[in-house]
């Protein structure tokens, strides 16, 4: 059963019905109290993360793509069904000291008081090992009571060959069990959309409308 109709599907794409940033935070600000679930989306800076957004919204540039890091958590309401929060970008080099701790207390207050977050993705460049802000941030996640879902972004860059190797890269160095996923995901041909939606669907609004 799909919840509430949320997904329909024609010629393999899902229909999304409305889409709004419904609030952007920031530093100072207040999280605020919804009552619908949240999927929340990690990674560094420019590892596609409002590319995927825009894509599992089916919108084109709804979600900001940008050469500078966010500095906000923008709560997007999809459907009166969900939230999808993007959370800020890390590891961005042109920034100050004191500016990627208050990024990471953002991170570290959103996923110790949000009260309906329920996944939280972690996007990592399929390309390259993952960073030690990469590893430092799965390792906070799972710290935080969350199990991070990996997307391997950028999947066009590589042969179709190289990406059994650089999967297993991504496994190895992160020491992820058998069970976590890694969903590969282009945002130029979409591949790896549906697959990620069907995740969510299954594994959030399903349970959510079991319980």
């Amino acid at each position: 059963m799909f919840g509430k109709g949320f997904i329909l599907r024609e010629e393999n794409d899902m229909i999304i019905k409305s889409v709004n940033l419904e609030t952007v935070c920031g530093i100072t600000s207040k999280l605020p109290d919804n009552t619908l679930p949240e999927v929340a989306f990690a990674g560094k800076s420019n590892v596609g993360k409002s590319s995927l957004i825009n894509a599992l919204m089916n919108r084109k540039s709804y979600a900001r793509i940008s050469a500078q890091p966010g500095q906000t958590i923008n709560y997007y309401n999809i459907n009166e069904e969900l939230y999808y929060v993007d959370l800020p970008g890390y590891g961005f080099a042109k920034v100050t000291q004191s500016v990627k701790e208050k990024w990471g207390h953002m991170i570290e207050n959103y996923l110790q008081t949000s009260k309906q977050l329920k996944m939280v993705f972690l996007l990592i460049d399929i390309r390259h090992k993952p960073s030690k802000n990469d590893v430092m941030m799965y390792d906070w996640i799972l710290h935080n009571g969350y199990r991070p879902v990996i997307i391997a972004t950028k999947l066009d860059k590589l042969k179709r060959s190289q990406v059994p190797k650089h999967l297993k890269e991504i496994r190895t160095e992160l020491q992820m069990d058998k069970e976590t996923p890694i969903f590969p995901f282009s945002a130029l041909s979409k591949q790896g959309r549906d697959e990620i939606w069907d995740f969510i669907e299954s594994m959030v609004l399903q349970q959510e409308e079991a319980e």
